[in-house]
């Protein structure tokens, strides 16, 4: 059964240590759903970036080796309580999010087929903010001025992050390709 979530209060709270493990139990569910299909799931997004505030929704990034049985296999997702929303504005992507009781975005889990060039972009952005404190600390401020100005307009939020996310995207690929 999934729990439809219409509306985005858009808010942003200091990191939770317990989001890790909400990762990992997650994780172990979708693998099973998934099955074959999985080659690895990946904790992305603010939440797997320490110290930073973030939205308290677990963003998860599953690889798979064919993103077309993703499609056969959405009702085994949906069965955890997910929404499909089909590739919902990236191309190759297969997107779910899920709801809590209250209505409220828990998680979001995105597919993407093995070599993909987005597992690399959010992969290294992760791990540029983890490795880079100061510019996680900037986006952490970024994200705080955001929710507070849009407090009720999750585009207006994602619109204003766009232009930072872009150069910090640019940073990363630099870092990754020198290590």
């Amino acid at each position: 059964m999934s729990i439809k979530v219409d509306f985005f209060k858009v808010e942003v709270v200091p990191h939770d240590p317990n989001w890790r493990s909400a990762f990992e139990t997650e994780s172990k569910l979708i693998a099973l759903a998934l099955r074959e299909n999985v080659v690895a799931i990946h904790h992305i997004g603010s939440t797997a970036i320490p110290q930073i505030h973030a939205k308290p929704i677990i963003d998860m990034l599953v690889e798979v080796k064919d993103i077309i049985k993703v499609d056969t296999q959405s009702s085994e997702i949906e069965a955890l309580g997910y929404q499909a929303m089909g590739e919902f504005g990236i191309s190759g992507r297969r997107f779910f999010r899920k709801g809590n009781e209250a209505g409220i975005r828990t998680h979001h889990l995105h597919g993407f087929e093995v070599n993909s060039a987005q597992i690399e972009r959010h992969l290294a952005f992760r791990d540029y903010m983890i490795s880079h404190p100061e510019d996680a600390q900037q986006y952490s401020e970024l994200k705080r001025e955001l929710a507070n100005k849009y407090h009720d307009n999750i585009q207006g939020y994602m619109d204003g992050k766009d232009a930072f996310i872009k150069a910090m995207d640019l940073k990363a690929a630099k870092w990754r390709a020198s290590h």
